[in-house]
């Protein structure tokens, strides 16, 4: 008997409109041939896809519960059929309750308000002192590099120059102003300029795009990170910090595809390792992936902090134990979690490429590791190749015979 098109599977299965028994998934299909029947397909039945990335062959879209999916699971032109699943911020609240219900770790320290004059955390707070950004200040202040964060929205905030962005979390609103703080704290470290009387950030002077995907509870969905990405890669970005993430162990083809393509288009990706602790099982989703820099947290003390997940996959170790940055309605406030950690990478990988305009993105998490400073007393599967350093950028430089040195794109 003849097999039906991936196009007649999908029509047969889909749904026009939001119901009952409806239900959202994420189609990744193995071919350019395969995506563009399916989109025909469906739109002669009338159906428009949630959402469609067409460089990926990824579609989004409602399926009907009461019928049955056998044969489209089983078409060979089908790469995975998957949810739609919860991503949640990596920051205080990345330890509270993800769509499944699972509690991920314990709930971290938050809350310290810094507000007001005379502001306790300085110019130069402990973190940024740690990772010896400073020391790179006079060559350069990250000026002419792209960095994108991918998160709850940016400010308005004195300290935080927003150059673009974009809002994909799929709520009514178009604009990328944040409504939680996740978003606006992570900015202030990755490059706040601390032209409001706050801590400077680690490349005070890169192009922060804010790129919104998560909502004012922290949480967004598979869907609007794929976009968030796929926006990066569109708009040339040079750097994407992402301190979120999906629970360790997670599966999807679709983020892994979407991921590799913006790793193969040249951008730099950094992500959160996770906040389950000693015995997380594994780090979080996309850090695992190997096209990301994977970060876990430190403290003060430059021990690993105890929140900070552990597994294989994790790259670099930065501060992210009660870290002073901006936040809502022009304030400032301590939190903690890997989500913290994450941005200090991104702006150190800011100033590389800032004071080596040559330097291929490839070559970004190698030289970082490969200056990284090992923390006595923690394992490679806690802290990588160790505490990221930065100092060496003001003083090293890449001539174009370096073997890294090909095309940044």
């Amino acid at each position: 008997m003849k097999k039906n098109s991936i196009g007649s599977c999908l029509r047969a299965c889909a749904c026009s409109g939001p119901g009952r028994h409806a239900a959202r998934r994420i189609v990744v299909l193995r071919s350019r041939r395969a995506y563009e029947e399916a989109v025909r397909e469906l739109a002669r039945a009338g159906i428009k896809p949630l959402r469609a990335w067409t460089s990926s062959r990824i579609l989004c879209l409602r399926l009907d519960r009461r019928v049955s999916w056998r044969e489209l699971r089983r078409h060979p032109e089908l790469r995975s059929l998957e949810k739609d699943a919860v991503v949640r911020a990596l920051g205080s609240g990345g330890c509270a309750r993800c769509g499944s219900g699972r509690r991920l770790g314990r709930p971290l320290r938050r809350g310290k308000s810094c507000r007001g004059k005379g502001h306790p955390c300085g110019k130069l707070p402990w973190n940024i002192r740690r990772v010896e950004a400073p020391a790179v200040w006079r060559r350069t202040l990250g000026s002419g590099v792209r960095l994108a964060v991918i998160d709850t929205g940016v400010g308005p905030h004195p300290d935080l120059c927003v150059a673009g962005g974009v809002n994909v979390s799929g709520g009514k609103s178009k604009s990328y102003r944040d409504d939680n703080g996740h978003g606006t704290h992570v900015a202030g470290i990755a490059a706040g300029r601390g032209s409001g009387g706050g801590p400077l950030g680690v490349a005070p002077g890169a192009s922060l795009y804010a790129v919104k995907a998560l909502d004012a509870d922290g949480f967004g969905s598979l869907s609007s990170i794929l976009d968030a990405i796929e926006w990066c890669i569109r708009q040339r970005m040079d750097v994407v910090n992402m301190s979120l993430g999906l629970p360790p162990g997670s599966r999807s083809a679709a983020l892994r595809r979407v991921v590799r393509r913006a790793r193969k288009s040249g951008l730099v990706l950094v992500a959160a390792a996770g906040n389950a602790g000693v015995r997380s099982g594994g780090i979080d989703v996309p850090a695992s992936y190997p096209e990301t820099i994977a970060v876990a947290a430190s403290d003060r003390r430059n021990r690993i902090a105890p929140f900070s997940s552990r597994g294989k996959g994790i790259d670099l170790t930065a501060p992210g134990d009660e870290i002073c940055s901006c936040w809502l309605n022009g304030g400032y406030e301590i939190d903690s979690g890997t989500s913290m950690s994450a941005p200090h990478v991104a702006g150190g990988a800011a100033l590389l490429l800032a004071a080596n305009p040559g330097l291929p993105s490839a070559a970004v998490a190698p030289v970082l590791k490969r200056w990284a400073k090992p923390l006595a007393g923690a394992s490679r599967r806690a802290q990588g190749a160790g505490l990221l350093q930065l100092g060496r950028i003001g003083s090293v430089f890449y001539p174009g015979t370096h073997p890294f040195l090909r095309r940044r794109r």
